[in-house]
């Protein structure tokens, strides 16, 4: 992996009531629903990439202490590495709201067996893979030479 270029990103799987938040991207930002979070920042901890990505975004604040880890995603593009820790919260305060409104439209509520047809790929492996119980799972988008055919 020295030549490989490698990003962590936190995310936020968000229950209230029985549902989960989503986000609702603009259509140039391809107008599917995706979880709050983003890039953890060179001289930030995971838990508080997503604190502050979740105030930016969604205009929630939330605390180190209510964050559970539940599930690593390592995902594979190209030559790019992508590590996303998602944790779990039920407590938060603020003002719910999309805040970036170039890069989302609204934030919505939804039950877990009734979500949206347009999540990204990758919100629905990782729900799936959360709803299993799985604590890692892995995805990848590179092309596959002669030589990684599985046996």
């Amino acid at each position: 992996m020295a030549n490989a270029n490698i990003s962590i990103k936190a995310r936020l799987i968000l229950y209230s009531r029985g549902r989960i938040l989503l986000l609702r991207q603009t259509k140039p930002n391809g107008g599917n629903y995706t979880m709050v979070g983003g890039t953890v920042e060179s001289k930030e901890f995971a838990r508080e990439a997503l604190i502050r990505e979740s105030f930016e975004e969604a205009g929630i604040v939330l605390k180190a202490k209510d964050l559970k880890l539940v599930h690593v995603l390592h995902k594979i593009m190209g030559n790019n590495h992508r590590y996303v820790l998602y944790f779990k919260a039920y407590t938060w305060e603020g003002k719910l709201r999309a805040r970036e409104t170039a890069k989302f439209q609204e934030a919505e509520w939804f039950d877990l067996d009734s979500l949206p047809k347009n999540l990204t790929e990758t919100v629905k492996h990782v729900l799936s893979e959360y709803r299993k119980g799985s604590m890692y799972s892995e995805i990848s988008k590179r092309s596959r030479s002669n030589n990684d055919k599985p046996i």
